[in-house]
C-alpha cells in the first residue's frame, strides 16, 4: 500500500493506491488517526486503489463514527470496482462516496 497525503489548508486527501488489507490495514489507519485534530474535512481517494478487504472497509467505518459526530466532513473517492465492493457491502448508506 502506497498513501500520500496532501493538505489544502485545513483540508486534508490521503490518497491509497495498491491494495489495503489485513497487513495494511493498521498503517492505514494510524496514518488516519495520527491526523485527527490538523484537518476540517477529510477526503480520501481510492481512485487508484485495487483492492480493499474487510479490514479496511473497518478503518472506514470507524473513521465515519470519529468524525460524524464532530461535523468533520469525510468524502471517500472511489473507482468502479472499489464502489462495487463498498456498495455490495452496504457500506454506501453510511459513507459519502464520489464516483
Amino acid at each position: 500500500m502506497e498513501l500520500i497525503k496532501n493538505y489544502d489548508g485545513k483540508e486534508l486527501t490521503i490518497v491509497a493506491k495498491e491494495k489495503i488489507d489485513t497487513v495494511t490495514a493498521p498503517d492505514f489507519q494510524n496514518e488516519i488517526m495520527d491526523e485527527m485534530g490538523n484537518f476540517d474535512s477529510l477526503i480520501v481517494d481510492f481512485t487508484d486503489l485495487e483492492y480493499i478487504s474487510s479490514a479496511g472497509l473497518r478503518v472506514l467505518v470507524a473513521t465515519e463514527k470519529k468524525l460524524k459526530p464532530e461535523g468533520i466532513p469525510f468524502v471517500i473517492k472511489v473507482n468502479d470496482a472499489i464502489n462495487e465492493i463498498l456498495v455490495m457491502a452496504g457500506f454506501d448508506k453510511i459513507l459519502n462516496l464520489e464516483l
